[in-house]
């Protein structure tokens, strides 16, 4: 029986061996056919990295882009808001510049005058709370775009460009002028 074995084995191998080289034959077929898929599949794996790219771009343009928008608006709307702060504060201003001139002939030891006086330091400490500060002008070189001068006076006692006294204050909210001060210059 061990022969008989032994002999099965050898045959059987004969067959093994021809299947390995019928499955050598078929693998070429096999390679290509699959090789074929694998860069078809390549190619469809580049071009969705590419619209994925192209996507990613996009939305990170648009993300840039509404950031831009917000910050434009946020910009346009302080400035809006500047803007109506100022209107509102150029047309209390003349009450104000009512109420100084009152105070300056104001009769002393007056408790009326002490109350308008008192009013004149809360308008005062309101429009400064808002960001408005009185422009300097006694004695300060004529600037205009800070003044506006009402005359031209000759005067020995202050150097020609030079503003000799305010008629009337000027403001600044920030940077922007809200009213120039209206001055006289020496010449």
């Amino acid at each position: 029986m061990s022969q008989k074995k032994h002999h099965k084995e050898k045959e059987s191998q004969p067959e093994e061996v021809s299947e390995v080289k019928a499955e050598a034959v078929e693998t070429p077929e096999i390679s290509e056919q699959a090789m074929a898929e694998i860069d078809a599949l390549r190619r469809q794996l580049e071009d969705a990295e590419a619209k994925l790219a192209e996507s990613v771009d996009g939305w990170q343009r648009s993300a840039a882009e509404f950031q831009n928008y917000k910050k434009r608006i946020e910009r346009e709307r302080d400035h809006e808001k500047a803007m109506m702060k100022g209107e509102i504060i150029r047309k209390v201003l003349p009450v104000l510049d009512d109420l100084e001139r009152a105070l300056q002939n104001r009769p002393s030891n007056d408790a009326w005058s002490d109350g308008v006086e008192l009013i004149v330091r809360k308008l005062q400490g309101i429009i400064e709370a808002e960001g408005v500060t009185r422009i300097e002008a006694e004695g300060a070189a004529f600037d205009p775009n800070l003044h506006e001068a009402i005359s031209n006076e000759p005067s020995e006692e202050v150097e020609s460009g030079r503003v000799i006294a305010v008629v009337q204050n000027g403001y600044m909210l920030g940077e922007r002028v809200i009213r120039p001060a209206m001055v006289r210059v020496a010449q």
